[in-house]
C-alpha cells in the first residue's frame, strides 16, 4: 500500500471523520489519497483557523480533532491553535508536511525544524522516518492526545515517506483507564475531613467536563449540601439553576463570589486545572484545608497546600464518594444561600436596560434568553470573555466554551464552525470582540462554502477592550488600544453572510432569533457596546482607584 494511503487508513481506524486544513506541496500525496477516503477535508483559509477548528472539535466531543498543514509557514501558522489546544487540555492531532528526508540535514527551501518548535507546546511530536512505522506513530499520537490530561500531538510526514510503500496494517485502537481504581480509604478520609469542616466549598474545573462527571457531581452536592463554584472552563458542570450553585469565578477582582472563598475553611477542588485560575486568587481569608480530586496529582504551589490528593478518574472518584455517603451531611453554610441571592440580583440588574450603546449585561441576558439549554456559546478572548464567565448562566457542560489557558484571540469564529458542523441541530454562537473577529475573519468564507449557519456576534467597543481595561485599572490611562473598524455589515455581506447592525438595545434579541431561523448561511450581528461598564464593574469590586476619569488625564 502507498504510505499516504496507509496513513489515511490509520486515521479511519481512529474514527476520524473530518480533517481541517490547508493543502500544500509537501502534503500533496496525502491530499490525493484523500480522494479515496471517506474522511471529509474542510478547506480553511488560514492554518491557525484549521487548528482552532480541530481544537474546538476536541473540546465539544472529547475526541481528537485533526488539522493539517504543509511545511514552513504553514506549520508556523498552525502553532498557535495547537498550543491553545494543549494548554486548555483539548485532544488534537496535527499533521504537518515536511520536505524530503534527503534534504532535512541541510539548508533547504521552506525547511525548518518543526518538531523542535512544537515540542514545548505539545504532549508529543515526532517525524515519521519509515513508512512501516506509520501505524505505530498514528496510534501513539491519538492515544497520547486522549489520555489524561488530554492535549495536542504532532505528526510530521516528509514527502518522500508519504510516497513510499508499506505492507503494514492500521493498528486497532484500544481503550483503558490508565488512572487506576479508586482507593476507598482515601475517599473515607476525604469524607471525614468534609464532615469536620465548618464552611466547605467545592471548586469545579475543566476536568469535570472532560470526564463527563456532571451527574455524579450534582448528586454529591445534593447529598452534602455543599455549595459549588465553577471556573470559567467548568461552567455548566453544575447547572446554574441549582440552588447550591454560586456561579463562576476567575474575574481577577474582588467579585461577590470571592466572599465564599474568604469564609471557606475547606475547598474541595474537583477537576481543577491551575492554569484556569491561580490559587493565590482564591486562597484568601480564613485558613483552609484543600482536597484535590483530579486525574493527576496536584501541581506544587505555595498557595495550594493540598491536605489530601486523590488521583484517578474524576467520575469514578465522585461516584465512590456518593456510595460511601450512607447518610446526608447537614448543610452548614446558610450564609452561602444569602450570597447566591445577592449574586443573582446583581446578575439581573440590567436585564431590561434600554440604553445605547448596549450594556454588556443586557447582551448577555438576551443571549441567555434566546439560546436553549443545549445550544453552544463560544466566547473569544477579550473583555467580553469576563462578562460571559460572570453573567452568562450555564445549565449543561460543554455549552459555554471559554478558552482560559492559552487564551488566544481569534478562536471563536473557526471554533463555532467546527461545533456547528458536529452539532447541526444546535444553535452555535461565536461571541467575538471587534479585535478578535478580524483575526480570523477570512474563514467566514469557509462557513459559507460548507453551508454551516453559525451566528457571529461582534462585541464592538472599538478597542482591544481587555487590554484597555487592564491598562486603565493599573495606570489610570491607556495606550494604543483604540481601533478603527470596517463596516461589519458590508464586510459580512461581501462574504455571502447576512449582516445586521444593531442601533438600539431592543433590536438585539429579535436579531438573534432571526439569525437562528436561517439555516442556509452564517449571520453576523454587530453590536455597539458601552465600554464604560467595564470600569463601573471594576469600581463595584474595588479594583479602580484612579482619582480622575482616565479619558481626562
Amino acid at each position: 500500500m502507498k504510505a499516504s494511503d496507509l496513513f489515511l487508513r490509520c486515521l479511519e481506524a481512529e474514527g476520524v471523520k473530518t480533517i481541517f486544513g490547508v493543502p500544500g506541496e509537501e502534503n500533496a500525496d496525502l491530499m490525493i489519497s484523500l480522494l479515496d477516503s471517506p474522511i471529509e477535508f474542510i478547506i480553511c483559509r488560514h492554518e491557525q483557523a484549521a487548528a482552532f477548528m480541530a481544537d474546538m472539535y476536541g473540546r465539544v466531543t472529547g475526541k481528537p480533532g485533526v488539522c493539517l498543514s504543509t511545511l514552513g509557514p504553514g506549520t508556523t501558522n498552525l502553532l498557535t491553535g495547537v498550543a491553545s489546544a494543549n494548554m486548555d487540555h483539548s485532544p488534537l492531532v496535527a499533521i504537518v508536511g515536511q520536505t524530503s528526508t534527503r534534504r532535512m540535514h541541510k539548508e533547504s527551501h521552506q525547511m525548518m525544524d518543526s518538531i523542535s518548535m512544537f515540542k514545548p507546546v505539545t504532549k508529543w511530536a515526532t517525524t515519521v522516518r519509515d513508512s512501516d512505522n506509520i501505524p505505530e506513530v498514528v496510534r501513539k499520537a491519538f492515544k497520547l492526545a486522549t489520555v489524561e490530561k488530554p492535549g495536542a500531538t504532532v505528526i510530521e510526514l516528509p514527502e518522500d515517506i508519504a510516497r513510499g510503500n508499506s505492507d503494514e496494517k492500521p493498528m486497532i485502537p484500544t481503550f483503558s483507564n490508565p488512572e487506576g481504581g479508586v482507593k476507598p480509604y482515601l475517599v473515607k478520609r476525604a469524607l471525614d475531613i468534609i464532615r469536620a469542616a465548618d464552611t466547605p466549598l467545592i471548586l469545579l474545573g475543566n476536568g469535570c467536563s472532560r470526564d463527563c462527571a456532571s451527574e455524579q457531581i450534582t448528586r454529591l452536592i445534593d447529598q452534602t449540601g455543599i455549595y459549588a463554584v465553577s471556573t470559567f472552563m467548568g461552567k455548566g458542570v453544575l447547572s446554574d439553576r441549582h440552588k447550591q450553585s454560586l456561579f463562576a469565578v476567575g474575574l481577577g477582582l474582588n467579585d461577590i463570589v470571592t466572599e465564599a472563598f474568604e469564609q471557606a475553611d475547606l475547598v474541595i477542588c474537583i477537576g481543577y486545572d491551575m492554569v484556569e485560575w491561580p490559587p493565590a486568587r482564591w486562597n484568601i481569608g480564613k485558613p483552609k484545608r484543600i482536597i484535590h480530586i483530579d486525574t493527576q496529582a496536584a501541581e506544587v504551589d505555595n498557595k495550594y497546600p493540598v491536605t489530601l490528593d486523590i488521583v484517578g478518574s474524576i467520575l469514578e472518584t465522585v461516584n465512590a464518594f456518593n456510595e460511601q455517603l450512607t447518610c446526608p451531611i447537614p448543610t452548614k453554610t446558610p450564609q452561602f444561600e444569602a450570597l447566591r441571592t445577592r449574586i443573582s440580583i446583581d446578575l439581573s440588574e440590567f436585564d431590561n436596560d434600554t440604553s445605547f450603546p448596549v450594556k454588556p449585561q443586557r447582551i448577555i441576558s438576551d443571549m441567555r434568553a434566546v439560546l436553549r439549554d443545549d445550544d453552544i456559546l463560544i466566547s473569544d478572548v477579550g473583555v467580553h470573555k469576563l462578562w460571559v464567565a460572570r453573567d452568562y448562566k450555564t445549565y449543561l457542560p460543554r455549552t459555554t466554551i471559554i478558552t482560559n489557558g492559552f487564551c488566544s484571540m481569534g478562536i471563536s469564529l473557526p471554533g463555532a464552525i467546527a461545533a456547528k458542523k458536529e452539532f447541526p441541530a444546535k444553535n452555535v454562537v461565536a461571541l467575538c470582540g471587534d479585535g478578535g473577529f478580524l483575526m480570523n475573519v477570512q474563514d467566514l468564507i469557509t462557513a459559507v462554502r460548507y453551508k454551516i449557519p453559525i451566528t457571529v456576534v461582534i462585541w464592538n467597543d472599538n478597542c482591544y477592550g481587555m487590554i484597555k481595561w487592564k491598562q486603565t485599572l493599573t495606570y489610570c490611562k491607556s495606550s494604543n488600544v483604540d481601533l478603527v473598524n470596517p463596516d461589519f455589515v458590508m464586510l459580512a455581506k461581501s462574504f455571502g453572510c447576512r449582516g445586521i447592525q444593531i442601533s438600539s438595545a431592543d433590536q438585539f434579541r429579535p436579531a438573534l432569533q432571526e439569525a437562528f431561523s436561517h439555516t442556509d448561511c452564517p449571520t453576523v450581528i454587530a453590536v455597539p457596546i458601552d465600554y464604560d461598564q467595564n470600569i463601573e464593574l471594576a469600581k463595584k469590586m474595588g479594583g479602580y482607584h484612579c482619582p480622575l476619569d482616565p479619558a481626562k488625564k
